[in-house]
């Protein structure tokens, strides 16, 4: 393979070019409207306008993608991960059109993409998996008729999903209803399928997951675990290897089951199979991602491999030459997301106007974003993966938290006061935590105020690149005008909306953040209760309840779904 087209943007684009280029490859970018000028456009050695912002017209363009890769002449195309990086259908069209797919087969992916299926294949390989069901539900009573056979609390789930989205937790009878419909309605809206299935809902778990590859030729590997337990919305936050969890009885054996399950379905490329491991030490099989992982960077950190390579070479047909895995070390990945972790880690898109990256021993930081950088609500907000290694895990938290403190981010809130927040707990110090710990335990502390500099009363000339397309592909074009801000890359900064200024008494009910309503759960002039919830904002790929502050009725409604709001827009009003 000489040439690789990468189906994704962000930071995953910018890793996976970085190693193809190492490799001696050219690398073909894609790129919606509003990534024209994005750092993975920047490094690759051409660029294609896949279509507009919204992902599902550029990003999940299928057909678009594969004229694209006609186009430039692309042997293979790596496809990151999110986006269509578990659609078995895009697998085998590419296949189809001659060519090379990084990742497993389409047939892998569709079985271990269908929880139900997957939970079936995994049981027949004699893979312990959390007492449940493998038939999708219809009905909210065979749901009722569950919880009462297993015990609430339940686990709602979406048969094709992952990650936390189409994920409901019942706990009483009073919260069926609203968890089946809401659970059906997101996986539907994020997977395309409302199917659903019933476990049990485990208190306390680990989340635990293993790294395996496999060649065409049927040689598996594991190449170690990786603890993901710091979660918040069911969403990873913070991850490490080795677990500080297991014993080396329980590492074998969890490195045992994710073979057997990988093999269960044909498995071929990079993937992960995940797991629960429960306050007695047991683990029981969740899913497989049929894809690289986000947090894959601490598995290289600790075995000194580099896994796009393994997959670029895979999917090439060679045969893996790593006989035995000796980690080394200890690593944690945190995630630096545009979120508030002082307001309930809402999403805050917007512009970037400081960013300056930790370094030193030990330090890893794969990002795609710098100082005038725009964080879209149209994608997700992972805007960096900050990585540290050191020879004990001890050694490792010390490191974090001395490149968190030297990370500096303005303009957006980001994750990292949630990380040093972490990494001062005693809890985690003694690796006590579990994955709902971090909402239950972990208190963030208040926020400081926004030290964004000032823009200057003045501006000169300077020199100022933008890009222009030509037959769909990007070309570098140079003009002059006023000077940006010294050390920041920008003209101006958009004025900080302040949202949910108004006092609980006032009734007025304010969108808290850019997004789309998906749900609205009254009607104008009935009546609600204090906290009650008044509709879902959907904004970076998240479901966000938007409650009422008063008891009253609702006099003012100004939204129904499909609408798109912004930060501060008046939602509703309640007297």
């Amino acid at each position: 393979m000489k040439s690789l087209l990468i189906a994704n943007r962000g930071e995953i684009a910018v890793r996976v070019i970085r190693t193809a280029r190492e490799m001696g490859m050219r690398t073909i970018a894609i790129y919606s409207e509003l990534d024209r000028d994005a750092r993975h456009v920047e490094l690759a050695d051409e660029a294609w306008n896949a279509g507009p912002a919204p992902a599902a017209e550029s990003y999940l363009n299928q057909q678009r993608i594969l004229q694209i890769a006609h186009d430039a002449g692309a042997e293979a195309i790596h496809p990151g991960y999110g986006f269509l990086s578990e659609n078995a259908g895009f697998a085998g069209a590419v296949s189809n059109a001659g060519i090379v797919w990084v990742g497993p087969p389409a047939s892998a992916i569709e079985a271990m993409g269908d929880k139900i299926t997957s939970r079936r294949n995994a049981e027949q390989a004699g893979v312990p998996t959390v007492p449940g069901v493998s038939d999708p539900i219809t009905t909210v009573d065979e749901v009722a008729a569950l919880a009462e056979e297993f015990g609430y609390p339940v686990a709602i789930k979406a048969a094709h999903g992952g990650g936390g989205k189409g994920l409901r937790v019942v706990r009483e009878p009073e919260e069926l209803d609203n968890a089946f419909e809401g659970a059906r309605r997101e996986a539907d809206a994020y997977f395309g399928n409302p199917e659903v299935y019933v476990e049990k809902y485990l208190e306390q778990p680990r989340h635990v997951e293993a790294q395996v590859l496999f060649d065409q030729q049927g040689k598996g590997l594991f190449l170690g675990e990786r603890d993901c337990s710091v979660q918040r919305r069911h969403q990873k936050l913070i991850e490490e290897t080795p677990s500080p969890g297991l014993t080396v009885r329980q590492r074998r054996a969890l490195g045992r089951a994710a073979i057997a399950a990988a093999r269960s379905c044909g498995y071929v490329n990079a993937g992960t199979v995940e797991f629960l491991v429960d306050r007695s030490g047991e683990s029981y099989f969740l899913e497989m991602n049929t894809r690289l992982q986000v947090e894959h960077t601490v598995t290289e950190m600790v075995t000194g491999l580099d896994l796009v390579e393994w997959q670029l070479r895979i999917a090439a047909g060679e045969e893996l030459t790593i006989e035995a895995i000796e980690p080394r070390g200890h690593a944690i990945e945190f995630r630096i997301n545009a979120e508030d972790p002082h307001n309930e880690f809402l999403p805050t898109p917007g512009q970037v106007v400081e960013w300056q990256e930790p370094a030193g021993p030990g330090v890893r930081v794969d990002s795609w974003v710098r100082p005038g950088t725009n964080v879209s609500q149209y994608y997700d907000n992972l805007m960096a993966k900050l990585v540290v290694w050191a020879p004990d895990r001890a050694s490792a938290i010390s490191r974090g938290r001395r490149a968190l403190e030297e990370f500096r981010v303005t303009g957006v809130a980001s994750t990292i006061p949630a990380h040093l927040a972490v990494l001062s707990h005693p809890d985690f110090l003694n690796g006590a935590h579990h994955t709902k710990w971090m909402e239950e335990s972990v208190d963030v502390g208040e926020g400081e105020p926004d030290s964004t500099p000032s823009l200057p009363e003045e501006e000169s000339l300077t020199r100022r690149d933008i890009t222009v397309e030509v037959g769909g592909r990007r070309f570098a074009v140079s003009y002059w005008a006023p000077e940006p801000l010294a050390g920041t890359g920008i003209r101006r900064r958009p004025p900080r909306l302040q949202t949910g200024s108004s006092a609980p008494s006032d009734g007025v009910v304010t969108a808290p953040m850019q997004g789309t309503i998906v749900k609205v759960h009254v009607t104008a002039g009935a009546p609600v209760g204090e906290g009650d919830p008044i509709c879902v904002l959907e904004a970076m790929k998240m479901e966000n309840e938007v409650r009422s502050p008063t008891s009253g009725d609702v006099v003012d409604l100004r939204v129904q779904p499909g609408d798109t709001v912004t930060p501060g827009q008046v939602i509703a009003i309640v007297k």
